[in-house]
């Protein structure tokens, strides 16, 4: 339950508090055993993000639903929650629609901003010549994975994350989950698109998401809206014990 002061908003200055204790609400559960590529605490298999669907935060423009994470072993699991309680009057888009996760394990790169100068300087000439014989976009082909993700790097804002540390220890801290309102947009879905959600006839840029249900499907299975389309990333301290969480809102 959250007992915390939040709000009924769209990041507006003209918040309502709303006063009530309310539920968390699941956002993510994800097993070790899906996701080879997550470092899960020693003695865990399961993480399960859940979250607070109404905004919390003192700016305005960095109001968003306030996370929890939970490392937890299937073992200790005694009672299964077949229907989680949900806020009546939570704000639209705050919470998910249930679906099966399918994790796809994917390479990717940093955004250039978090790409060191003297490494940047190397490949910018490698890069531009594969953007003009290929058309694909660094940012949008050929970095970072869009959509809601674990680990990788993150995506999206303005500027570099490499200064983020930990608050208690001064360690870096590592990117653990993003999730965003789309799997992809009207450019980055020609190499992040699944092939089986793609049209049938796949004949290049003019296939846009609307022009097929399967892709208009897929870009939006959880069906959440933060705020009017922003992102939420958590960042994770990995030095310490308790593996502390700090969490970002960015309003695309």
């Amino acid at each position: 339950m959250c007992a915390e002061e939040h709000y009924y908003d769209d990041g507006l200055e003209d918040a309502t508090r709303h006063e009530a204790v309310v539920p968390m609400v699941p956002v993510v559960q994800l097993y070790a055993a899906d996701a080879p590529g997550v470092p899960f605490p020693q003695g865990s298999d399961l993480l399960q993000v859940l979250w607070c669907p109404f905004n919390h935060g003192e700016e305005p423009a960095e109001r968003c639903p306030l996370p929890q994470v939970h490392w937890r072993n299937t073992a200790d699991v005694r009672q299964v929650l077949l229907a989680p309680p949900e806020p009546a009057d939570a704000p639209e888009g705050h919470v998910p629609t249930p679906c099966v996760v399918h994790p796809e394990q994917v390479t990717e790169y940093p955004d250039w901003d978090d790409i060191p100068q003297e490494l940047r300087n190397e490949i910018d000439d490698r890069v531009r010549r594969l953007e003009e014989a290929s058309g694909w976009d660094y940012f949008y082909h050929l970095s970072t994975a869009p959509g809601t993700k674990v680990g990788g790097h993150p995506r999206g804002w303005n500027g570099s994350t490499t200064w983020f540390s930990c608050e208690r220890c001064g360690q870096p801290s590592h990117h653990l989950l993003t999730v965003t309102h789309a799997e992809f947009d009207g450019e980055s879905w020609r190499t992040w698109l699944p092939v089986e959600d793609r049209p049938d006839d796949d004949s290049g840029p003019k296939i846009y998401l609307s022009e097929s249900e399967r892709a208009a499907a897929a870009e939006s299975p959880h069906g959440l809206m933060v705020s009017g389309g922003g992102d939420v990333y958590l960042f994770e301290c990995r030095s310490c014990p308790d593996r502390p969480i700090e969490h970002l809102f960015f309003l695309n």
